[in-house]
């Protein structure tokens, strides 16, 4: 009898994965526990212990104490920084603290699921773009001249230097990881990201990273050979995922959920933003161009009102591909933009651009339009294209309650879709 009820419960794992292979993906919610939706209202805690200017030696920091990152702090000499589970580190905001983990050097932040490692602000009202961030700087290879950038923010040229030839570098371990209100604004430059990955070598780890009201992008990968899994971006004002400087990037299983109201003036902010490069004339085009394979991502707004505000103006586009770049997306969810996916206006729609440019077995849910290119409002030759029954891309305009197991619980928001809902018309 045992074995029977063994088997029973077997194939219904099976068949609930089974029809939940769009979007993030688990048995149960892998949001549980770690993860917190409502961080203005955590408790703050008093630091006891002060991180400034260069670690230059192996160094630990120990759950029992609370650190504040004063001014910018930067882990150089080839020193490993150690973070135990549940340690709490402040960025102050007062000197707009950041970490810079300099090439060479290594973070190994390794939470876990019920004591999660937690980067916050010192501000009495927390806001985006309080302190700086978290940068990871290694020495993979980019395809700007020469191998090498300089992550100009406003910090030490000699510390900031990445790019290189190791491939299988690692410069550390990040998992269960949040980081809260950083992406602070730098004058005369951009903003700080929650989380700058440059030149990191496929032997990083990065996993269940969460992202939350970053003044700028939440997770930015500038070039290197990267792997990356249940990360998790909230209510950043600019991209959620910003992929250029010929990284080489897996994706999987990761979330973005953006606000109608919260949004860069700049360019627009995007779920997933990939591109050859940032500056034309700093590239070196006989070295890899940006490629990116994601799956099982989902990517929403969460307005409860997703008409209106696509009329208003204020919903765009969920991706955005620049010319020369190549995304590989499937089994992902995009519910609630302007359109779903935007084209740059220099990608010829040819046969050798749409073999760089893939969407297989997607769900485009309350979407003003699928997949346009830039500045042209007749998208029919993408439409046929994608649309295509061989690649089993999914249309609907279902409501985001009926979408979603249950994205408005305030404590633990569910973001898997709902049993059947990949079984929605085809039809666009």
């Amino acid at each position: 009898m045992k074995k029977i009820t063994l088997m029973i419960c077997l194939l219904f794992a099976a068949s609930v994965n089974a029809q939940q292979e769009k979007g993030i993906i688990g048995y149960a919610n892998w949001l549980d526990n770690w993860t917190e939706f409502k961080p203005q209202k955590s408790d703050s805690k008093e630091a006891n212990q002060i991180l400034a200017g260069n670690i230059t030696e192996n160094t630990k920091l120990m759950k029992k104490n609370v650190y504040i990152l004063q001014g910018n702090v930067y882990v150089t000499n080839n020193a490993v920084l150690t973070i135990d589970p549940g340690t709490v580190i402040i960025g102050d905001a007062a000197s707009k603290g950041t970490l810079i983990i300099s090439k060479g050097s290594k973070i190994m932040a390794e939470g876990q699921e019920t004591d999660p490692i937690i980067f916050t602000s010192n501000a009495s009202m927390k806001k985006a773009g309080d302190w700086g961030g978290l940068v990871i700087l290694g020495d993979a290879p980019i395809n700007k001249f020469g191998g090498a950038g300089s992550y100009n923010m406003d910090l030490d040229p000699s510390l900031t230097v990445y790019g290189g030839n190791n491939v299988a570098s690692s410069s550390g371990v990040l998992k269960f990881v949040r980081i809260e209100f950083a992406g602070r604004k730098v004058k005369g430059a951009d903003s700080f990201n929650g989380l700058t990955v440059a030149g990191a070598g496929n032997k990083t780890v990065l996993e269940n990273i969460m992202v939350s009201y970053s003044g700028g992008d939440s997770f930015a990968f500038y070039g290197g050979d990267v792997n990356a899994s249940q990360l998790v971006s909230y209510k950043s004002i600019n991209d959620d995922f910003k992929i250029t400087q010929g990284a080489q990037c897996r994706l999987f299983n990761s979330l973005a959920v953006r606000s109608s109201y919260l949004s860069s003036n700049k360019d627009g902010s995007r779920c997933l933003e990939v591109k050859a490069y940032e500056k034309k004339s700093e590239t070196d085009f006989t070295r890899k161009s940006t490629f990116v394979s994601a799956s099982n991502l989902t990517m929403l707004n969460d307005s409860e009102n997703i008409k209106a505000d696509i009329q208003s103006g204020l919903v765009k586009e969920a991706i955005y591909v620049a010319d020369n770049a190549s995304l590989e997306l499937k089994r992902s969810v995009v519910s609630g933009f302007n359109p779903a996916v935007l084209l740059d206006s220099q990608t010829a729609i040819n046969a050798d651009n749409l073999k760089k440019i893939k969407f297989e077995e997607m769900f485009f849910n309350q979407c003003s339009g699928n997949i346009f290119t830039e500045n042209n409002k007749d998208n029919s030759d993408l439409e046929n294209w994608y649309g295509n029954s061989i690649f089993s891309n999914v249309y609907s305009q279902t409501d985001n309650k009926e979408t979603f197991v249950d994205i408005y619980n305030a404590r633990r928001p569910d973001y898997r879709l709902q049993l059947g809902k990949i079984t929605a018309s085809s039809g666009k």
